[in-house]
C-alpha cells in the first residue's frame, strides 16, 4: 500500500496482533514486551520517506495492537510508553527514538518483575501454603523468589476454566519445587482453610484499588475474606489502568461460547444464550495488599502511585490513527 492510501503494516507486526488476539501471548507483561518489540519491528522495516507518514503509520501499527485486547491495560501503557516518546524531524530520527524507547521499555519490564517478585516475597512465610487462580508471571515471581529465599511453600491450583491456564500454573510451581494441589474452580471454598494466602496476578488495576483480573477472582476472594484468608494481588505498574482517573470503566473482553462448549454439545443443547466473560472486577474492600515492583500498597493508596507515574489523565496516541 501507497503512502497515499494508507501505511503497510509489517507481517511480523501483524502476527504478533493475532497471537496476542489468539491468546498464544498471554501474560501482561509478555503482550506488553511483545507489543513494544512489534512497534520496534514496524520502525526498523518502514520504507515511507516522509516524516508525517512515519508517524501516521507508527500510530495505525499502535492501533491494530491496541484493538486486539482492549482489555489488557499493560498493551495500551506499552503503546504509550513508545509512541509518547517517537519524535524527530526526519524518518531517521523517529526512527530511531521508537527502537530506543521500545528497548528502554522492555528492560524496564526485564528489572521490574524481578523487583516485584523479591516485593511480595517477604510476605510470604516458610511453610506457607498458597491459593492460585488463573496464570500469572508476576504472582509466580513472588513464589521464585520466596523459593530462592529458602522457605518451602506448597499451592492449591485452581484449573481456571474454560482454558485451563491452572495448568500452566501448576507445572510451573512444580518447576520450582513447590508441591501443587490441582483442584476445579468450584472446590475452592472447600479448600480456602487449608490455605495461608491467595496469590494472583492482575489484568488491569483502577484507580479506586479495584482488580480486574480472570473471571472467577472476584468470588474468591469473597471467600478468602470470609475466611480470614489475604488477598494479595501481584501486579507490574504497567497494569495500572490511568484512564480511570477520569472516570473511564474498565470494558470487560467476551469471549468466543466456542472455548466453553464445542459444536456437537453446542447443537444438542438447542437454543440457550452461551456468556464467556474473559475477566472480573475484584473490589478493593476484598484485597489486602497490592504487590508493584514500586512497593506493597493497600489498594485505596494505588491512585496515588497512578498519578505519580501517568499524572492526571492518559493520552492515547493510538487514537487518531485511521
Amino acid at each position: 500500500m501507497s503512502e497515499e492510501t494508507g501505511p503497510d503494516l509489517h507481517p511480523e507486526l501483524l502476527d504478533t496482533a493475532a497471537q496476542i488476539a489468539s491468546m498464544e501471548i498471554r501474560g501482561a507483561a509478555t503482550i506488553a514486551g511483545a507489543a513494544a518489540e512489534a512497534l520496534a519491528t514496524q520502525a526498523r522495516a518502514s520504507e515511507v520517506t516522509d516524516p508525517a507518514a512515519f508517524e501516521r503509520q507508527q500510530r495505525v501499527a499502535g492501533r491494530r495492537l491496541y484493538d486486539t485486547r482492549p482489555t489488557a491495560v499493560s498493551l495500551p501503557n506499552a503503546l504509550r510508553y513508545v509512541l509518547d516518546r517517537m519524535a524527530g524531524d526526519s524518518v531517521a530520527e523517529l526512527r530511531d527514538s521508537v527502537v530506543t524507547a521500545a528497548a528502554a521499555f522492555t528492560d524496564r519490564l526485564d528489572r521490574a518483575q524481578t523487583d516485584l517478585g523479591e516485593i511480595g516475597a517477604n510476605r510470604l512465610r516458610d511453610g506457607d501454603r498458597i491459593m492460585t487462580h488463573c496464570h500469572s508471571t508476576d504472582a509466580l515471581s513472588c513464589v521464585e523468589a520466596a523459593v530462592e529465599q529458602g522457605k518451602e511453600l506448597t499451592a492449591v491450583v485452581k484449573e481456571t476454566r474454560p482454558r485451563n491456564q491452572g495448568h500452566i500454573t501448576a507445572e510451573q510451581l512444580r518447576e520450582l519445587g513447590v508441591p501443587v494441589t490441582l483442584i476445579v474452580d468450584s472446590a475452592a471454598r472447600r479448600y480456602l482453610d487449608e490455605v495461608d494466602h491467595v496469590l494472583v496476578g492482575a489484568d488491569s488495576i483502577a484507580a479506586d484499588g479495584s482488580v480486574i483480573n480472570k473471571i472467577g477472582t472476584s468470588g474468591l476472594a469473597v471467600n478468602a475474606r470470609e475466611r480470614g484468608v489475604p488477598i494479595m494481588v501481584a501486579a507490574q505498574t504497567i497494569k495500572l489502568h490511568p484512564e480511570t482517573l477520569t472516570g473511564q470503566t474498565v470494558e470487560i473482553e467476551m469471549r468466543s461460547e466456542s472455548e466453553v462448549i464445542d459444536d456437537e454439545t453446542r447443537a444438542e443443547l438447542g437454543e440457550v444464550t452461551v456468556r464467556n466473560p474473559a475477566f472480573d472486577v475484584t473490589p478493593a474492600r476484598h484485597v489486602d495488599a497490592i504487590v508493584t515492583e514500586s512497593g506493597q500498597f493497600p489498594p485505596e493508596s494505588i491512585v496515588t502511585l497512578m498519578r505519580e507515574l501517568f499524572g492526571d489523565s492518559a493520552a492515547r496516541p493510538w487514537a487518531d490513527a485511521e
